[in-house]
């Protein structure tokens, strides 16, 4: 039986300094009255989808923020905003940054229209408003989101049987939400962005390519890229 007044933010962590700091911006995030949250942290994950798939095991909060350890929500009040949009029964999964159509690449951000919005502070003294499209209204529909920020109202298991690994879990959940009728949407930050993120600047991993390989194999056949 899921609480429907619980929020579960959940994080795979290896830093205890980054962790920290998102931690800090959690808490301070206005609760609604009739709302109770929980954090929880999966330390030495063997992947982020395994990582996952056992945290909403020890949750039973219905609604749940899946985010990285280097993603700061500076959206106060983001609880209140998910609710509104999740009050669609339609919506599986909320993300702030991803594409409309994903390309034949499979990668989100080779797609022709791009919407969402997120501060990146990559590097000191360094920070680039990632800034995309804005839908129309207060959300749009895309086919992917970035994992750095991933909300849910329904679970589904995470494909951990196929993406053992670090890299495309969440285009995969975008794809097992929308098998499921579901809707994924990015909600309008056109007066304020959501999250800031904190990655440190390196080449893709080598590895991507294999799961991006294994994406392909599993959901190639849903693809309508744009042309």
């Amino acid at each position: 039986m899921t609480d429907e007044n619980k929020v579960a933010f959940i994080t795979c962590v290896n830093s205890d300094y980054w962790y920290d700091e998102c931690l800090l911006y959690l808490k301070h995030l206005k609760i609604p009255q009739n709302m109770t949250a929980e954090f929880i942290d999966i330390r030495e994950a063997p992947s982020m989808t395994s990582g996952y798939n056992s945290a909403t095991k020890r949750t039973d909060a219905k609604y749940k923020v899946y985010l990285h350890q280097d993603t700061f929500v500076v959206n106060k009040n983001l609880v209140s905003d998910l609710l509104k949009i999740f009050s669609d029964r339609t919506i599986g999964a909320v993300g702030v940054i991803g594409c409309r159509n994903l390309p034949k690449t499979g990668v989100w951000w080779d797609g022709m229209r791009t919407y969402g919005r997120v501060l990146h502070a990559c590097e000191p003294e360094s920070v680039v408003d990632s800034h995309c499209n804005e839908p129309d209204g207060d959300y749009m529909e895309v086919e992917s989101v970035d994992g750095l920020f991933i909300a849910t109202q329904y679970d589904l298991k995470w494909r951990e049987d196929i993406f053992d690994g670090w890299h495309l879990y969440d285009t995969s959940i975008c794809k097992e939400m929308q098998r499921a009728g579901y809707r994924v949407v990015i909600p309008n930050q056109s007066e304020d962005f959501w999250c800031i993120h904190c990655p440190k600047e390196k080449p893709l991993d080598p590895i991507y390519r294999k799961y991006q390989k294994v994406f392909l194999r599993e959901y190639g056949g849903e693809l309508n890229p744009e042309v």
